[in-house]
């Protein structure tokens, strides 16, 4: 604990959003709901963070269980720590790796460097196509979404949320916010190469690398991820061959704000945290909730959120709000109260 903030690897995302359910169930019960007349179903999905894998055939072993006419899930973002949101969009992801070969094997650099093609000057090449001069995606066919506009946001805010180093500027074109939930990106997460450590005079034969591309609502993470890999073959350079493999598809999603869970939602966060909830889309994804629309397609999904600006998921410093944490549990308390008095 450090001020109002708990600290932890995963405090937040995703732990704080399961516990959200549970306190809010608890919450129910106390409040003399002991035997609520609408059926609850809760699920842990624990695989998330890597790509969600087994939850479609989950889905079908236990479609009568899980079936509902209102699915909730806690696992997105809040406007600041003093006002809620509810998310209206996320992007999909398309993530693979990428293998770059240039030699049969390994060679002195002196013996051998300014001739041969090592594989590591081949990846550095090919990974920079990916970008225009300003940091926008240089793939074709990768579309960006335009139904919706995008709540402000400074520069300053993004400066102060991002934290940029002095001199550092944002990258891309446009407004901020549409950047970031309405834009593709692309982001190299990992690289398979010797460590300055233990880096020798050598020409390498391959190197592999892991890319994340985020998708824009309205386009299929496969239609995705076929026009990045058309891109990176057609822009191999010297000849390198290229293997793709471990491909991660999520679909990205649009929410319904017609429905009225979606309005009772609404009324729910802003009565529960005080303020008047703001709608929102997210850059992140979600994998998981484009095989709930699949499997559940009249359901009305809620996209709740235990996170601000500062929780820095994903991070070793990760961290929950406390604050945030109880008005999102009482919210969603408020929900379940509602939806049972509906019932």
């Amino acid at each position: 604990m450090r001020g109002d903030r708990l600290y932890g690897r995963g405090a937040s995302d995703d732990k704080a959003g399961v516990e959200t359910h549970l306190a809010a169930l608890r919450a129910l019960t106390a409040s003399g709901v002991a035997d609520p007349d609408v059926g609850i179903a809760l699920f842990i999905e624990g695989e998330e963070e890597f790509g969600s894998s087994s939850f479609p055939a989950l889905l079908g072993e236990h479609t009568d269980l899980l079936r509902a006419d209102v699915i909730i899930v806690a696992d997105s973002d809040n406007w600041s720590t003093t006002t809620p949101a509810l998310t209206v969009s996320l992007r999909g992801n398309a993530a693979f790796n990428l293998k770059v070969s240039t030699l049969d094997h390994a060679m002195h650099s002196g013996v051998f460097g300014g001739a041969a093609p090592d594989a590591m000057l081949a990846a550095i090449r090919l990974l920079a196509t990916l970008w225009d001069e300003d940091g926008s995606v240089a793939v074709p066919g990768l579309e960006t979404y335009t139904d919706i506009q995008a709540a402000p946001y400074s520069e300053e805010e993004f400066r102060a949320d991002a934290a940029p180093l002095d001199g550092v500027r944002s990258i891309g074109r446009g407004d901020i916010n549409a950047r970031r939930w309405f834009q593709p990106s692309i982001t190299v997460t990992g690289i398979d190469a010797p460590s300055v450590l233990n880096a020798s005079n050598t020409l390498l034969p391959s190197v592999r690398v892991r890319i994340s591309a985020r998708v824009a609502p309205g386009q299929s993470a496969a239609d995705a991820y076929a026009a990045v890999e058309t891109h990176l073959r057609a822009h191999a350079p010297f000849g390198a061959v290229l293997e793709f493999g471990d491909v991660s598809l999520g679909d990205p999603f649009l929410v319904d704000t017609s429905g009225w869970a979606f309005a009772e939602a609404g009324s729910a966060l802003s009565d529960g945290w005080g303020e008047s909830v703001i709608h929102q889309g997210i850059g992140g994804s979600i994998p998981f909730i484009a095989e709930l629309v699949r499997t559940f397609p009249e359901a009305q999904i809620l996209v709740t959120g235990v996170e601000d600006p500062d929780t820095r998921a994903h991070s070793p410093n990760e961290s929950q709000h406390l604050g945030v944490l109880k008005r999102a549990i009482l919210g969603e308390a408020l929900l379940l109260s509602r939806l049972n008095g509906r019932s």
